[in-house]
């Protein structure tokens, strides 16, 4: 490239060996194109350092090259979202790691939106229906929210990580998160733990009702008709106090199933500060194969939750619904694997 000269398409085609015009479908977005070349025109960009014009870009496809990450988070306010438990949550990273895999290759960008309360959710559909963003990926934290519904209604193109805990026809990614639980209590019962506890996560939301439920039919199938549970809201002092009262209620626990890693690492601290050897006197199995299970200490044996995987494909389904809005609502469920270390 000529010093002082802002590379153009030309420059670009040029790199990749096509034409012009092939170029520009590839930039703007329009999916009639070899998906080979596609990657030969996306790797040309990057060595020529060439930047889309945006506004020329959303002028011609009328679109703005931006999706919105909205986290409904009841929890949260609209005005000092830093409050809330996106950033504490290994989790959310993951999830922003997957979608970026596939959002960068395509030129959009990823516009983080945290929204709490429902004049908050009102607000955000109205800014997505006048075209602020070309359309959402939805993170869903509270057991009845209707934001979901709102963006059916508004035919926002959106889809969702994690099922709706209402029917809406909306498009979503999620985990079999019941047979993964039922996993932790087949681990549990191989190695010999008699006397199993669960640390849960909030009844009332999807994905902790399915680990619940997976957990106690599995245990059942093995003669266990009760399972001692104390529940949590996904924190560590949450898994921390909760260990804790399972232990004084079921003092004789030998195994213990906790629905994600970070629960998972109060309930060592627990175990730890009552000098409960894990996994000697105590297995511990978390959920969600997190960077807290690698830093737990022993390492803590987990159920793998492939989060990239299911935003990278959450990412698809929703370029795909803003090319095509009639699509059929779609469903995409993942199967989950156990991790085998040190805790259990």
């Amino acid at each position: 490239m000529r010093s002082g000269r802002a590379p153009t398409l030309e420059d670009v085609a040029r790199v990749a060996g096509v034409s012009r015009a092939t170029v520009s479908r590839v930039i703007n977005g329009i999916r009639n194109v070899d998906p080979q070349l596609h990657e030969v025109v996306w790797d040309a960009v990057g060595q020529t350092g060439y930047v889309p014009n945006r506004l020329a870009r959303s002028l011609v496809t009328r679109r703005t090259g931006t999706v919105a990450l909205v986290v409904s988070d009841s929890e949260t306010h609209d005005d000092d979202p830093f409050m809330g438990r996106f950033f504490a949550d290994p989790f959310f990273g993951r999830v922003v790691g997957g979608l970026m895999s596939v959002l960068r290759r395509e030129g959009v960008q990823l516009a983080l939106q945290i929204v709490g309360t429902d004049e908050g959710k009102k607000r955000l559909v109205g800014d997505l229906r006048s075209g602020q963003a070309d359309g959402a990926i939805v993170l869903s934290l509270p057991a009845v929210d209707p934001l979901p519904d709102m963006l059916a209604q508004a035919d926002v193109p959106a889809v969702m990580i994690g099922r709706p805990a209402e029917p809406v026809p909306i498009d979503y990614v999620d985990l079999a998160n019941d047979t993964g639980a039922a996993m932790a209590a087949e681990h549990l019962l191989a190695r010999g733990c008699r006397r199993i506890g669960m640390i849960s996560g909030p009844a009332d939301v999807p994905a902790s009702s399915d680990r619940i439920s997976g957990f106690r039919r599995a245990m059942a199938r093995h003669g266990h008709g009760w399972v001692p549970t104390v529940s949590g809201n996904f924190t560590q002092d949450s898994g921390e106090t909760a260990m804790r009262t399972l232990l004084a209620e079921q003092p004789a626990l030998d195994g213990v199933f906790v629905a994600n890693d970070l629960m998972a690492l109060g309930a060592l601290l627990a175990l730890r500060e009552s000098a409960r050897a894990v996994p000697a006197d105590i297995a511990v199995i978390g959920f969600d194969d997190s960077s807290a299970a690698t830093a737990a200490a022993p390492p803590l044996t987990t159920i793998r939750h492939p989060l990239e995987d299911m935003a990278a494909e959450a990412a698809r389904l929703l370029l795909a619904r803003i090319e095509e809005p009639t699509l059929r609502v779609a469903s995409v469920i993942y199967e989950p694997s156990l991790i085998h270390r040190a805790s259990a």
